[in-house]
């Protein structure tokens, strides 16, 4: 088995690669990894966000999910409504509904998420995981095309309050190229190596975080941190094609939609189209969906896949420390019914491992909230049905079929899309490749991609 990952940008996958050259384990990797993307993607994700993992022994051969996402707020207070501030942001040629602000905060998950990891199957020091990270932080990040695009669309949040002078810093929104530097990701950092993932939950990253929740009328509470804890259960199981694949449900809707998926490599690619649009139509609004995902098999042939999100963020950043609050609260794909303090809110993430004959064949995550599910079950059929290598597989135009609409990238051929249109889909056809269509990351036993859509990187160490 070769130690590779792929992820969501080349900083994040160096960060990994190091802790495996190391010895580290896959935990290890992804540990390091997740907390670098903390630096170089936080457009995408951060550390007071939310997320999902899984991790397969290779050596035991067993699997397990990690649940370290977001938890409503409001242990130990009376219950209140709090104001949000409504908005629509632009999504290529589509306006998504948002609300934002500190009210939409939940509880944060990620530092409490990557210590359980690191504690159950770390091999190297707390310490070491973070050195990557830190380094980033000192010396800034540039920023990708995918990254640039991404904050452009966002700019509305991204640029309140604190982060105008984040994410503009001369007057202007960063562009791809220039160098993102959050001066105060440094001290964040180094109170995580010296105090653990403690300091976000009882020590000196959350009193800041509960004094701006006092300033500005945020729903956190020092009992909400407190008993916030990462929690470890058995993945769903469904078969597909030939393989046993272990993921998660919840509202990702992967367990029930993949093995609905016929053998599509022999089929034309109308056919592949419109089978692909029956099974992943839904109904609902599509959000922006901003997350990250991280995927590492390592020598032993363990495996873990991580999904991370701040929602779109809430426009709010600790004094001191550039950390962007998540804005979980305020995400109508998640919120289905009444949310009861101290309850896991509801996530579409689903990272996924295949297996065959008791042997690890896919490792796959995938970025893209409501697209999310269709971006992953469109290239696992790419590596496991119809031979395509992972690049190819991640770099193929996908389709999102929504309420009767599909989306496709340029690419589909006319045929195809005659098919969709006769079946009574209303199709529309995107100019160019866009993040919209989610950002998957898979490492094979052989091989390993990133998505070029959010200027993806993967890396093996021979």
């Amino acid at each position: 088995m070769t130690s590779a990952i792929a992820a969501g940008h080349p900083a994040t996958v160096e960060a990994g690669i190091e802790m495996l050259r190391a010895g580290g384990s896959a935990a290890d990797a992804a540990v390091a990894a997740s907390l670098a993307s903390c630096v170089a993607e936080t457009v995408m994700t951060g550390l007071l966000g939310g997320g999902h993992a899984i991790y397969y022994d290779g050596t035991g051969g067993s699997a397990e999910n990690l649940d370290f996402f977001v938890a409503v707020p409001g242990l130990g207070a009376e219950r209140r409504e709090a104001a949000l501030l409504e908005l629509d942001v632009p999504f290529g040629a589509e306006l998504v509904h948002y609300a934002v602000g500190i009210a939409s905060c939940g509880v944060p998950g990620v530092p409490a998420g990557l210590a359980e990891l690191w504690r159950r199957h770390g091999r190297l020091e707390w310490t070491r995981l973070v050195e990557p990270a830190l380094r980033l932080a000192r010396a800034g990040v540039e920023m990708t095309p995918a990254q640039a695009s991404c904050l452009a669309m966002l700019a509305t949040v991204m640029t309140m309050n604190e982060g105008a002078r984040i994410y503009a810093p001369r007057g202007s929104l960063l562009a791809a190229g220039e160098r993102l530097e959050q001066p105060g990701l440094v001290r964040a950092l180094e109170l995580l190596a010296e105090e653990g993932a403690a300091s976000a939950y009882s020590g000196s990253i959350a009193d800041v975080l509960l004094a701006l929740m006092r300033e500005r009328g945020g729903l956190v509470t020092r009992e909400d941190l407190e008993a916030y804890r990462a929690e470890w259960s058995a993945p769903d199981e469904v078969a597909y094609l030939d393989a046993r694949v272990y993921t998660r449900d919840d509202l990702s809707g992967v367990p029930d939609a993949l093995p609905r998926v016929p053998r599509l490599a022999e089929l034309s690619e109308a056919e592949r189209a419109l089978i692909l649009a029956r099974i992943l139509d839904r109904e609902g609004p599509d959000g922006v969906g901003d997350t990250t995902n991280i995927t590492v098999v390592d020598g032993d042939g363990s495996a873990c896949v991580l999904t991370t999100s701040l929602g779109l963020g809430s426009g709010d950043f600790l004094p001191g420390f550039d950390l962007h609050l998540n804005s979980m609260l305020g995400e109508a794909d998640l919120v289905r019914g009444a949310l009861e303090a101290g309850e896991r809110m509801g996530s579409m993430m689903a990272p996924t491992l295949v297996l065959g004959d008791n042997a690890l064949e896919l490792a796959i995550g995938a970025a893209g909230g409501t697209r999310l599910r269709g971006a992953l079950i469109q290239v696992a059929a790419g590596v496991l049905d119809e031979g395509l290598s992972p690049g190819e597989a991640v770099a193929r135009p996908r389709l999102h079929a929504s309420g009767g609409r599909v989306q496709v990238e340029p690419g589909f051929s006319e045929a195809a899309v005659a098919a969709l249109e006769r079946e009574g889909f209303a199709v529309r056809i995107w100019p160019a490749q866009h993040h919209f269509f989610g950002g998957v990351s898979l490492v094979t036993p052989n091989d390993a991609a990133g998505d070029p859509r959010r200027s993806g990187a993967a890396a093996r160490v021979p």
